[in-house]
């Protein structure tokens, strides 16, 4: 049995003081506080004094980092990848695809199923499934996504990708005004995957009915979509009011503006907000010019594009939970869950994003303001 003491544990509900946490086979055993509780006799016993516990943090749109594309299949690259986001509190992730060929699309998923199917606990980071961006996607809102790679939805195209994937596509991002998309996201809802409505220039009625057909997801909130209005509110109006669809936006403060930030986590509370990076090869990595899929980004600071489009960022998921903080002044306990809690509750994973007895055993140690100090991954502690 493995104890950990910190200076406070976090939870959705809760905040416990003097935190005292035991783990065994890799699960959380018990929640405690050292007064009221001794540390059992032959435990190892890690001291964090002065941080705090949280769950580990869940990117459910990534594209890659430290020099990887996650559609490349290179196994060294890979891990590098997942170290990199372990290093950064990140516990799991789901490998996020870009628009591209279809047989360069369908070989991505038969490698990351691959990748998923590997049960091999690591240090690392590890792929619970895979987020399919593309190609069903809108012509008007494609972002940076190939033009002559977006195809109109069919049963026939989602079960091509399904097979390839071997049933691990989790989040599917789909314009619900293409045709075809609501009888895609219905199949693909009734599969068990999450619908999500992006890259879309979607009216209102639409958007309901997507959501009513079984999308209960939105990609990247505000970037890719029609713009807000007060008479044809369109996509945004769906998302920022329908308490059936949670919300994931990028919080680097080139994707939206602070202002925009507050207003959309007063719309959707901390249950139905979550943080995602959109990050690409290129995060944490210099300047210049890195792969996205099929085509190259240009780096230049905090910022990528392509064709003067922003593609992607290179946004870490620690950093992000920092900047919400920043811009809204929310605490750490609710800017936490944007990141833990919140995405594992979008895909379905309840032993994940949560510490609880019996969840499984991912924990980040933070100081006080956010900063990374120690990810535990499937309780594996290192001195």
């Amino acid at each position: 049995m493995i104890a950990l003491t910190a200076a406070a544990l976090l939870t959705p509900q809760d905040q416990i003081e003097q935190a005292l946490l035991l783990l065994e086979g890799g699960k959380v055993a018990e929640i405690t506080s050292r007064a009221a509780r001794e540390i059992p006799a032959g435990c190892r016993t890690f001291n964090f004094p002065g941080a705090v516990l949280a769950p580990a943090y869940l990117d459910i749109h990534i594209h890659g980092g430290a020099g990887h594309d996650v559609m490349e299949p290179s196994e060294n690259g890979l891990s590098r990848f997942e170290g990199f986001l372990a290093q950064h509190g990140v516990a799991a992730y789901l490998p996020t695809t870009v628009t591209a060929p279809e047989d360069h699309v369908l070989r991505a998923l038969e490698w990351l199923a691959k990748r998923i199917e590997d049960t091999a606990a690591t240090a690392r980071a590890r792929p619970l499934g895979i987020h399919l961006e593309g190609p069903f996607l809108s012509h008007a809102r494609r972002g940076v996504h190939p033009p002559e790679n977006l195809v109109t939805p069919t049963l026939a195209r989602f079960e091509r990708y399904w097979q390839a994937a071997q049933g691990h596509i989790r989040i599917m991002t789909i314009a619900p005004e293409v045709d075809g998309a609501l009888e895609v996201i219905a199949e693909a809802s009734r599969r068990g995957v999450c619908c999500s409505l992006g890259h879309s220039d979607s009216d209102l009625p639409t958007a309901r009915a997507a959501i009513a057909a079984g999308a209960h997801h939105a990609t990247h909130t505000f970037n890719a979509m029609r713009p807000l209005d007060h008479r044809k509110p369109g996509l945004l109006g769906a998302i920022l009011t329908d308490g059936r669809i949670t919300a994931d936006i990028i919080a680097d403060g080139i994707h939206l503006d602070p202002s925009v930030v507050q207003l959309f986590l007063r719309a959707k509370g901390t249950n139905a907000a979550v943080l995602i990076t959109d990050a690409i090869s290129a995060t944490g990595m210099p300047e210049g010019r890195y792969r996205l899929g099929s085509f190259e980004v240009e780096v230049r600071g905090n910022e990528c594009t392509s064709d003067g489009k922003l593609a992607g960022s290179v946004l870490r998921l620690d950093q992000a939970v920092r900047n919400v903080m920043q811009f809204t002044g929310w605490t750490l306990q609710q800017t936490v869950q944007l990141a833990s809690a919140n995405p594992a509750a979008v895909i379905g994973e309840k032993s994940k994003g949560v510490i609880a007895a019996g969840a499984d055993a991912d924990l980040v140690v933070l100081s006080p303001r956010g900063e990374v100090q120690k990810t535990i991954i499937g309780g594996r502690v290192s001195d």
